[in-house]
């Protein structure tokens, strides 16, 4: 009896969206939950939260306009983007977000004008480029109408929902991925954007110098509520998924079922969430006398925050890519060393320390106010310097009140 051998080819795939998808994904989350975190001073006029607004409203305009960047290296052949524009399908999540994302791109920068626009205009004296950039960015003397910046706040914010809504739609929307295909990734992707902005701020908040204790306590609080409601949205998944006979939920838990990796990284997720809830948890509870010391390491805690936003983007749009729609098993993808890998990863990220270190140099973020005009700033007060002692920065912030005398 003769014996056969019968061979089933499946094609392999190459991965359609590379390291830079990562990178946009991270970077507007970042941008528009900063945009969140500095509203509610720039625009609902929330005095004890002006430290924290400078600190966001730097690193939402830097984010901002370095995501797109990276939008466009992943296009392939980014000359193509136009293609959006003279073919656009209302149907398609990435023709909608191809015309909120310029407008959103304009609102900040006009946002980020009108809140810088009064010190720009007491720095026209300035010797040097910053006083060059103060005398070409404040067009004029006139004072910056608080109703102008409050329009333009409750405008981009709105657009800032869209490009929430569309960056997590494009991905649920693909009936082919089980693992992106679930209602509840969206504000799954919003709950891990606002813990890496939280984390960012208070990253940004020691090595600019500032060190202000109310933006540490505030970051906490977010993150402590962000790591919260991530944990509710993936328990929730979870518990949809083995609950359900039928459904992407179920089919994306299969299709992973084997593998030890994905068993690995669920794992670092749960624990590495746990522990930063519980480390923020602990900090916040302290005795008042003993926090100042504490939230001198809160800038470690940001860093894991940052660590979590950037890896859970990874997991979703490389990681589930190594998962085979057409055949068993999973396709292992190794991070080249150019521009679509890792040199595009190291890239991005220095091009944002570059977009930062520009405005620092340029422009006086740190004296930043809720509008008015120049009159109604003062760049040498000391309640802004970065050379204020932790003791004097501490009492001043934590009892709320405005500096005399």
């Amino acid at each position: 009896m003769n014996s056969m051998a019968i061979e089933l080819l499946a094609p392999r795939y190459a991965i359609a969206w590379y390291p830079w998808a990562v990178q946009y994904f991270f970077l507007i989350a970042l941008s528009y939950a900063t945009l969140w975190l500095a509203a509610p001073a720039l625009v609902f006029g929330k005095q004890r939260w002006l430290p924290t607004a400078r600190l966001a409203m730097l690193a939402c305009l830097t984010t901002t306009l370095v995501a797109p960047v990276a939008l466009l290296a992943d296009l392939h052949q980014p000359l193509r983007f136009w293609h959006f524009y003279a073919y656009a399908t209302s149907s398609s999540w990435m023709s909608i977000g191809s015309l909120l994302l310029p407008l959103y791109v304009v609102g900040v920068l006009l946002l980020a004008w009108l809140a810088w626009r009064p010190v720009l205009q007491a720095s026209r004296q300035a010797p040097g480029l910053p006083g060059l950039a103060a005398r070409l960015l404040s067009f004029g003397s006139a004072p910056t109408p608080r109703a102008a910046l409050v329009l333009v706040g409750l405008g981009t914010l709105a657009l800032s929902t869209g490009i929430m809504l569309y960056t997590g739609a494009e991905l649920a929307v693909v009936k082919a991925r089980p693992l992106w295909h679930t209602v509840w990734l969206p504000p799954m992707l919003v709950a891990t954007g606002f813990i890496a902005a939280a984390g960012l701020i208070l990253v940004l908040n020691r090595v600019s110098g500032l060190r202000d204790q109310a933006t540490i306590g505030q970051m906490l609080r977010v993150l402590l509520g962000a790591c919260l409601v991530a944990g509710l949205v993936a328990g929730s998944w979870f518990l949809d998924g083995i609950n359900a006979n039928v459904g992407s939920v179920a089919a994306a838990l299969d299709s992973v079922r084997a593998s030890p990796s994905w068993r690995s990284t669920a794992l670092w997720g749960g624990l590495t969430g746990v522990a930063l809830f519980g480390a923020v948890l602990y900090l916040l509870t302290r005795p008042a006398a003993r926090r100042p010391a504490l939230f001198a390491w809160a800038w470690v805690l940001g860093l894991v925050a940052i660590h979590m936003g950037w890896m859970f983007r990874w997991v979703v749009l490389m990681d589930v890519q190594h998962v085979a729609r057409n055949s068993a098993g999973f396709h292992h993808y190794g991070i080249p060393a150019g521009s679509s890998g890792l040199l595009g990863i190291v890239g991005t990220f220095g091009l944002w320390l570059a977009a930062a270190l520009v405005i620092d140099l340029l422009i006086p973020w740190r004296q930043a106010r809720q509008g008015g005009s120049a009159a109604d700033v003062s760049l040498s007060d000391s309640s802004d310097s970065p050379a204020q002692s932790d003791a004097q920065r501490a009492a001043h912030n934590m009892e709320g009140a405005p500096r005399h005398g």
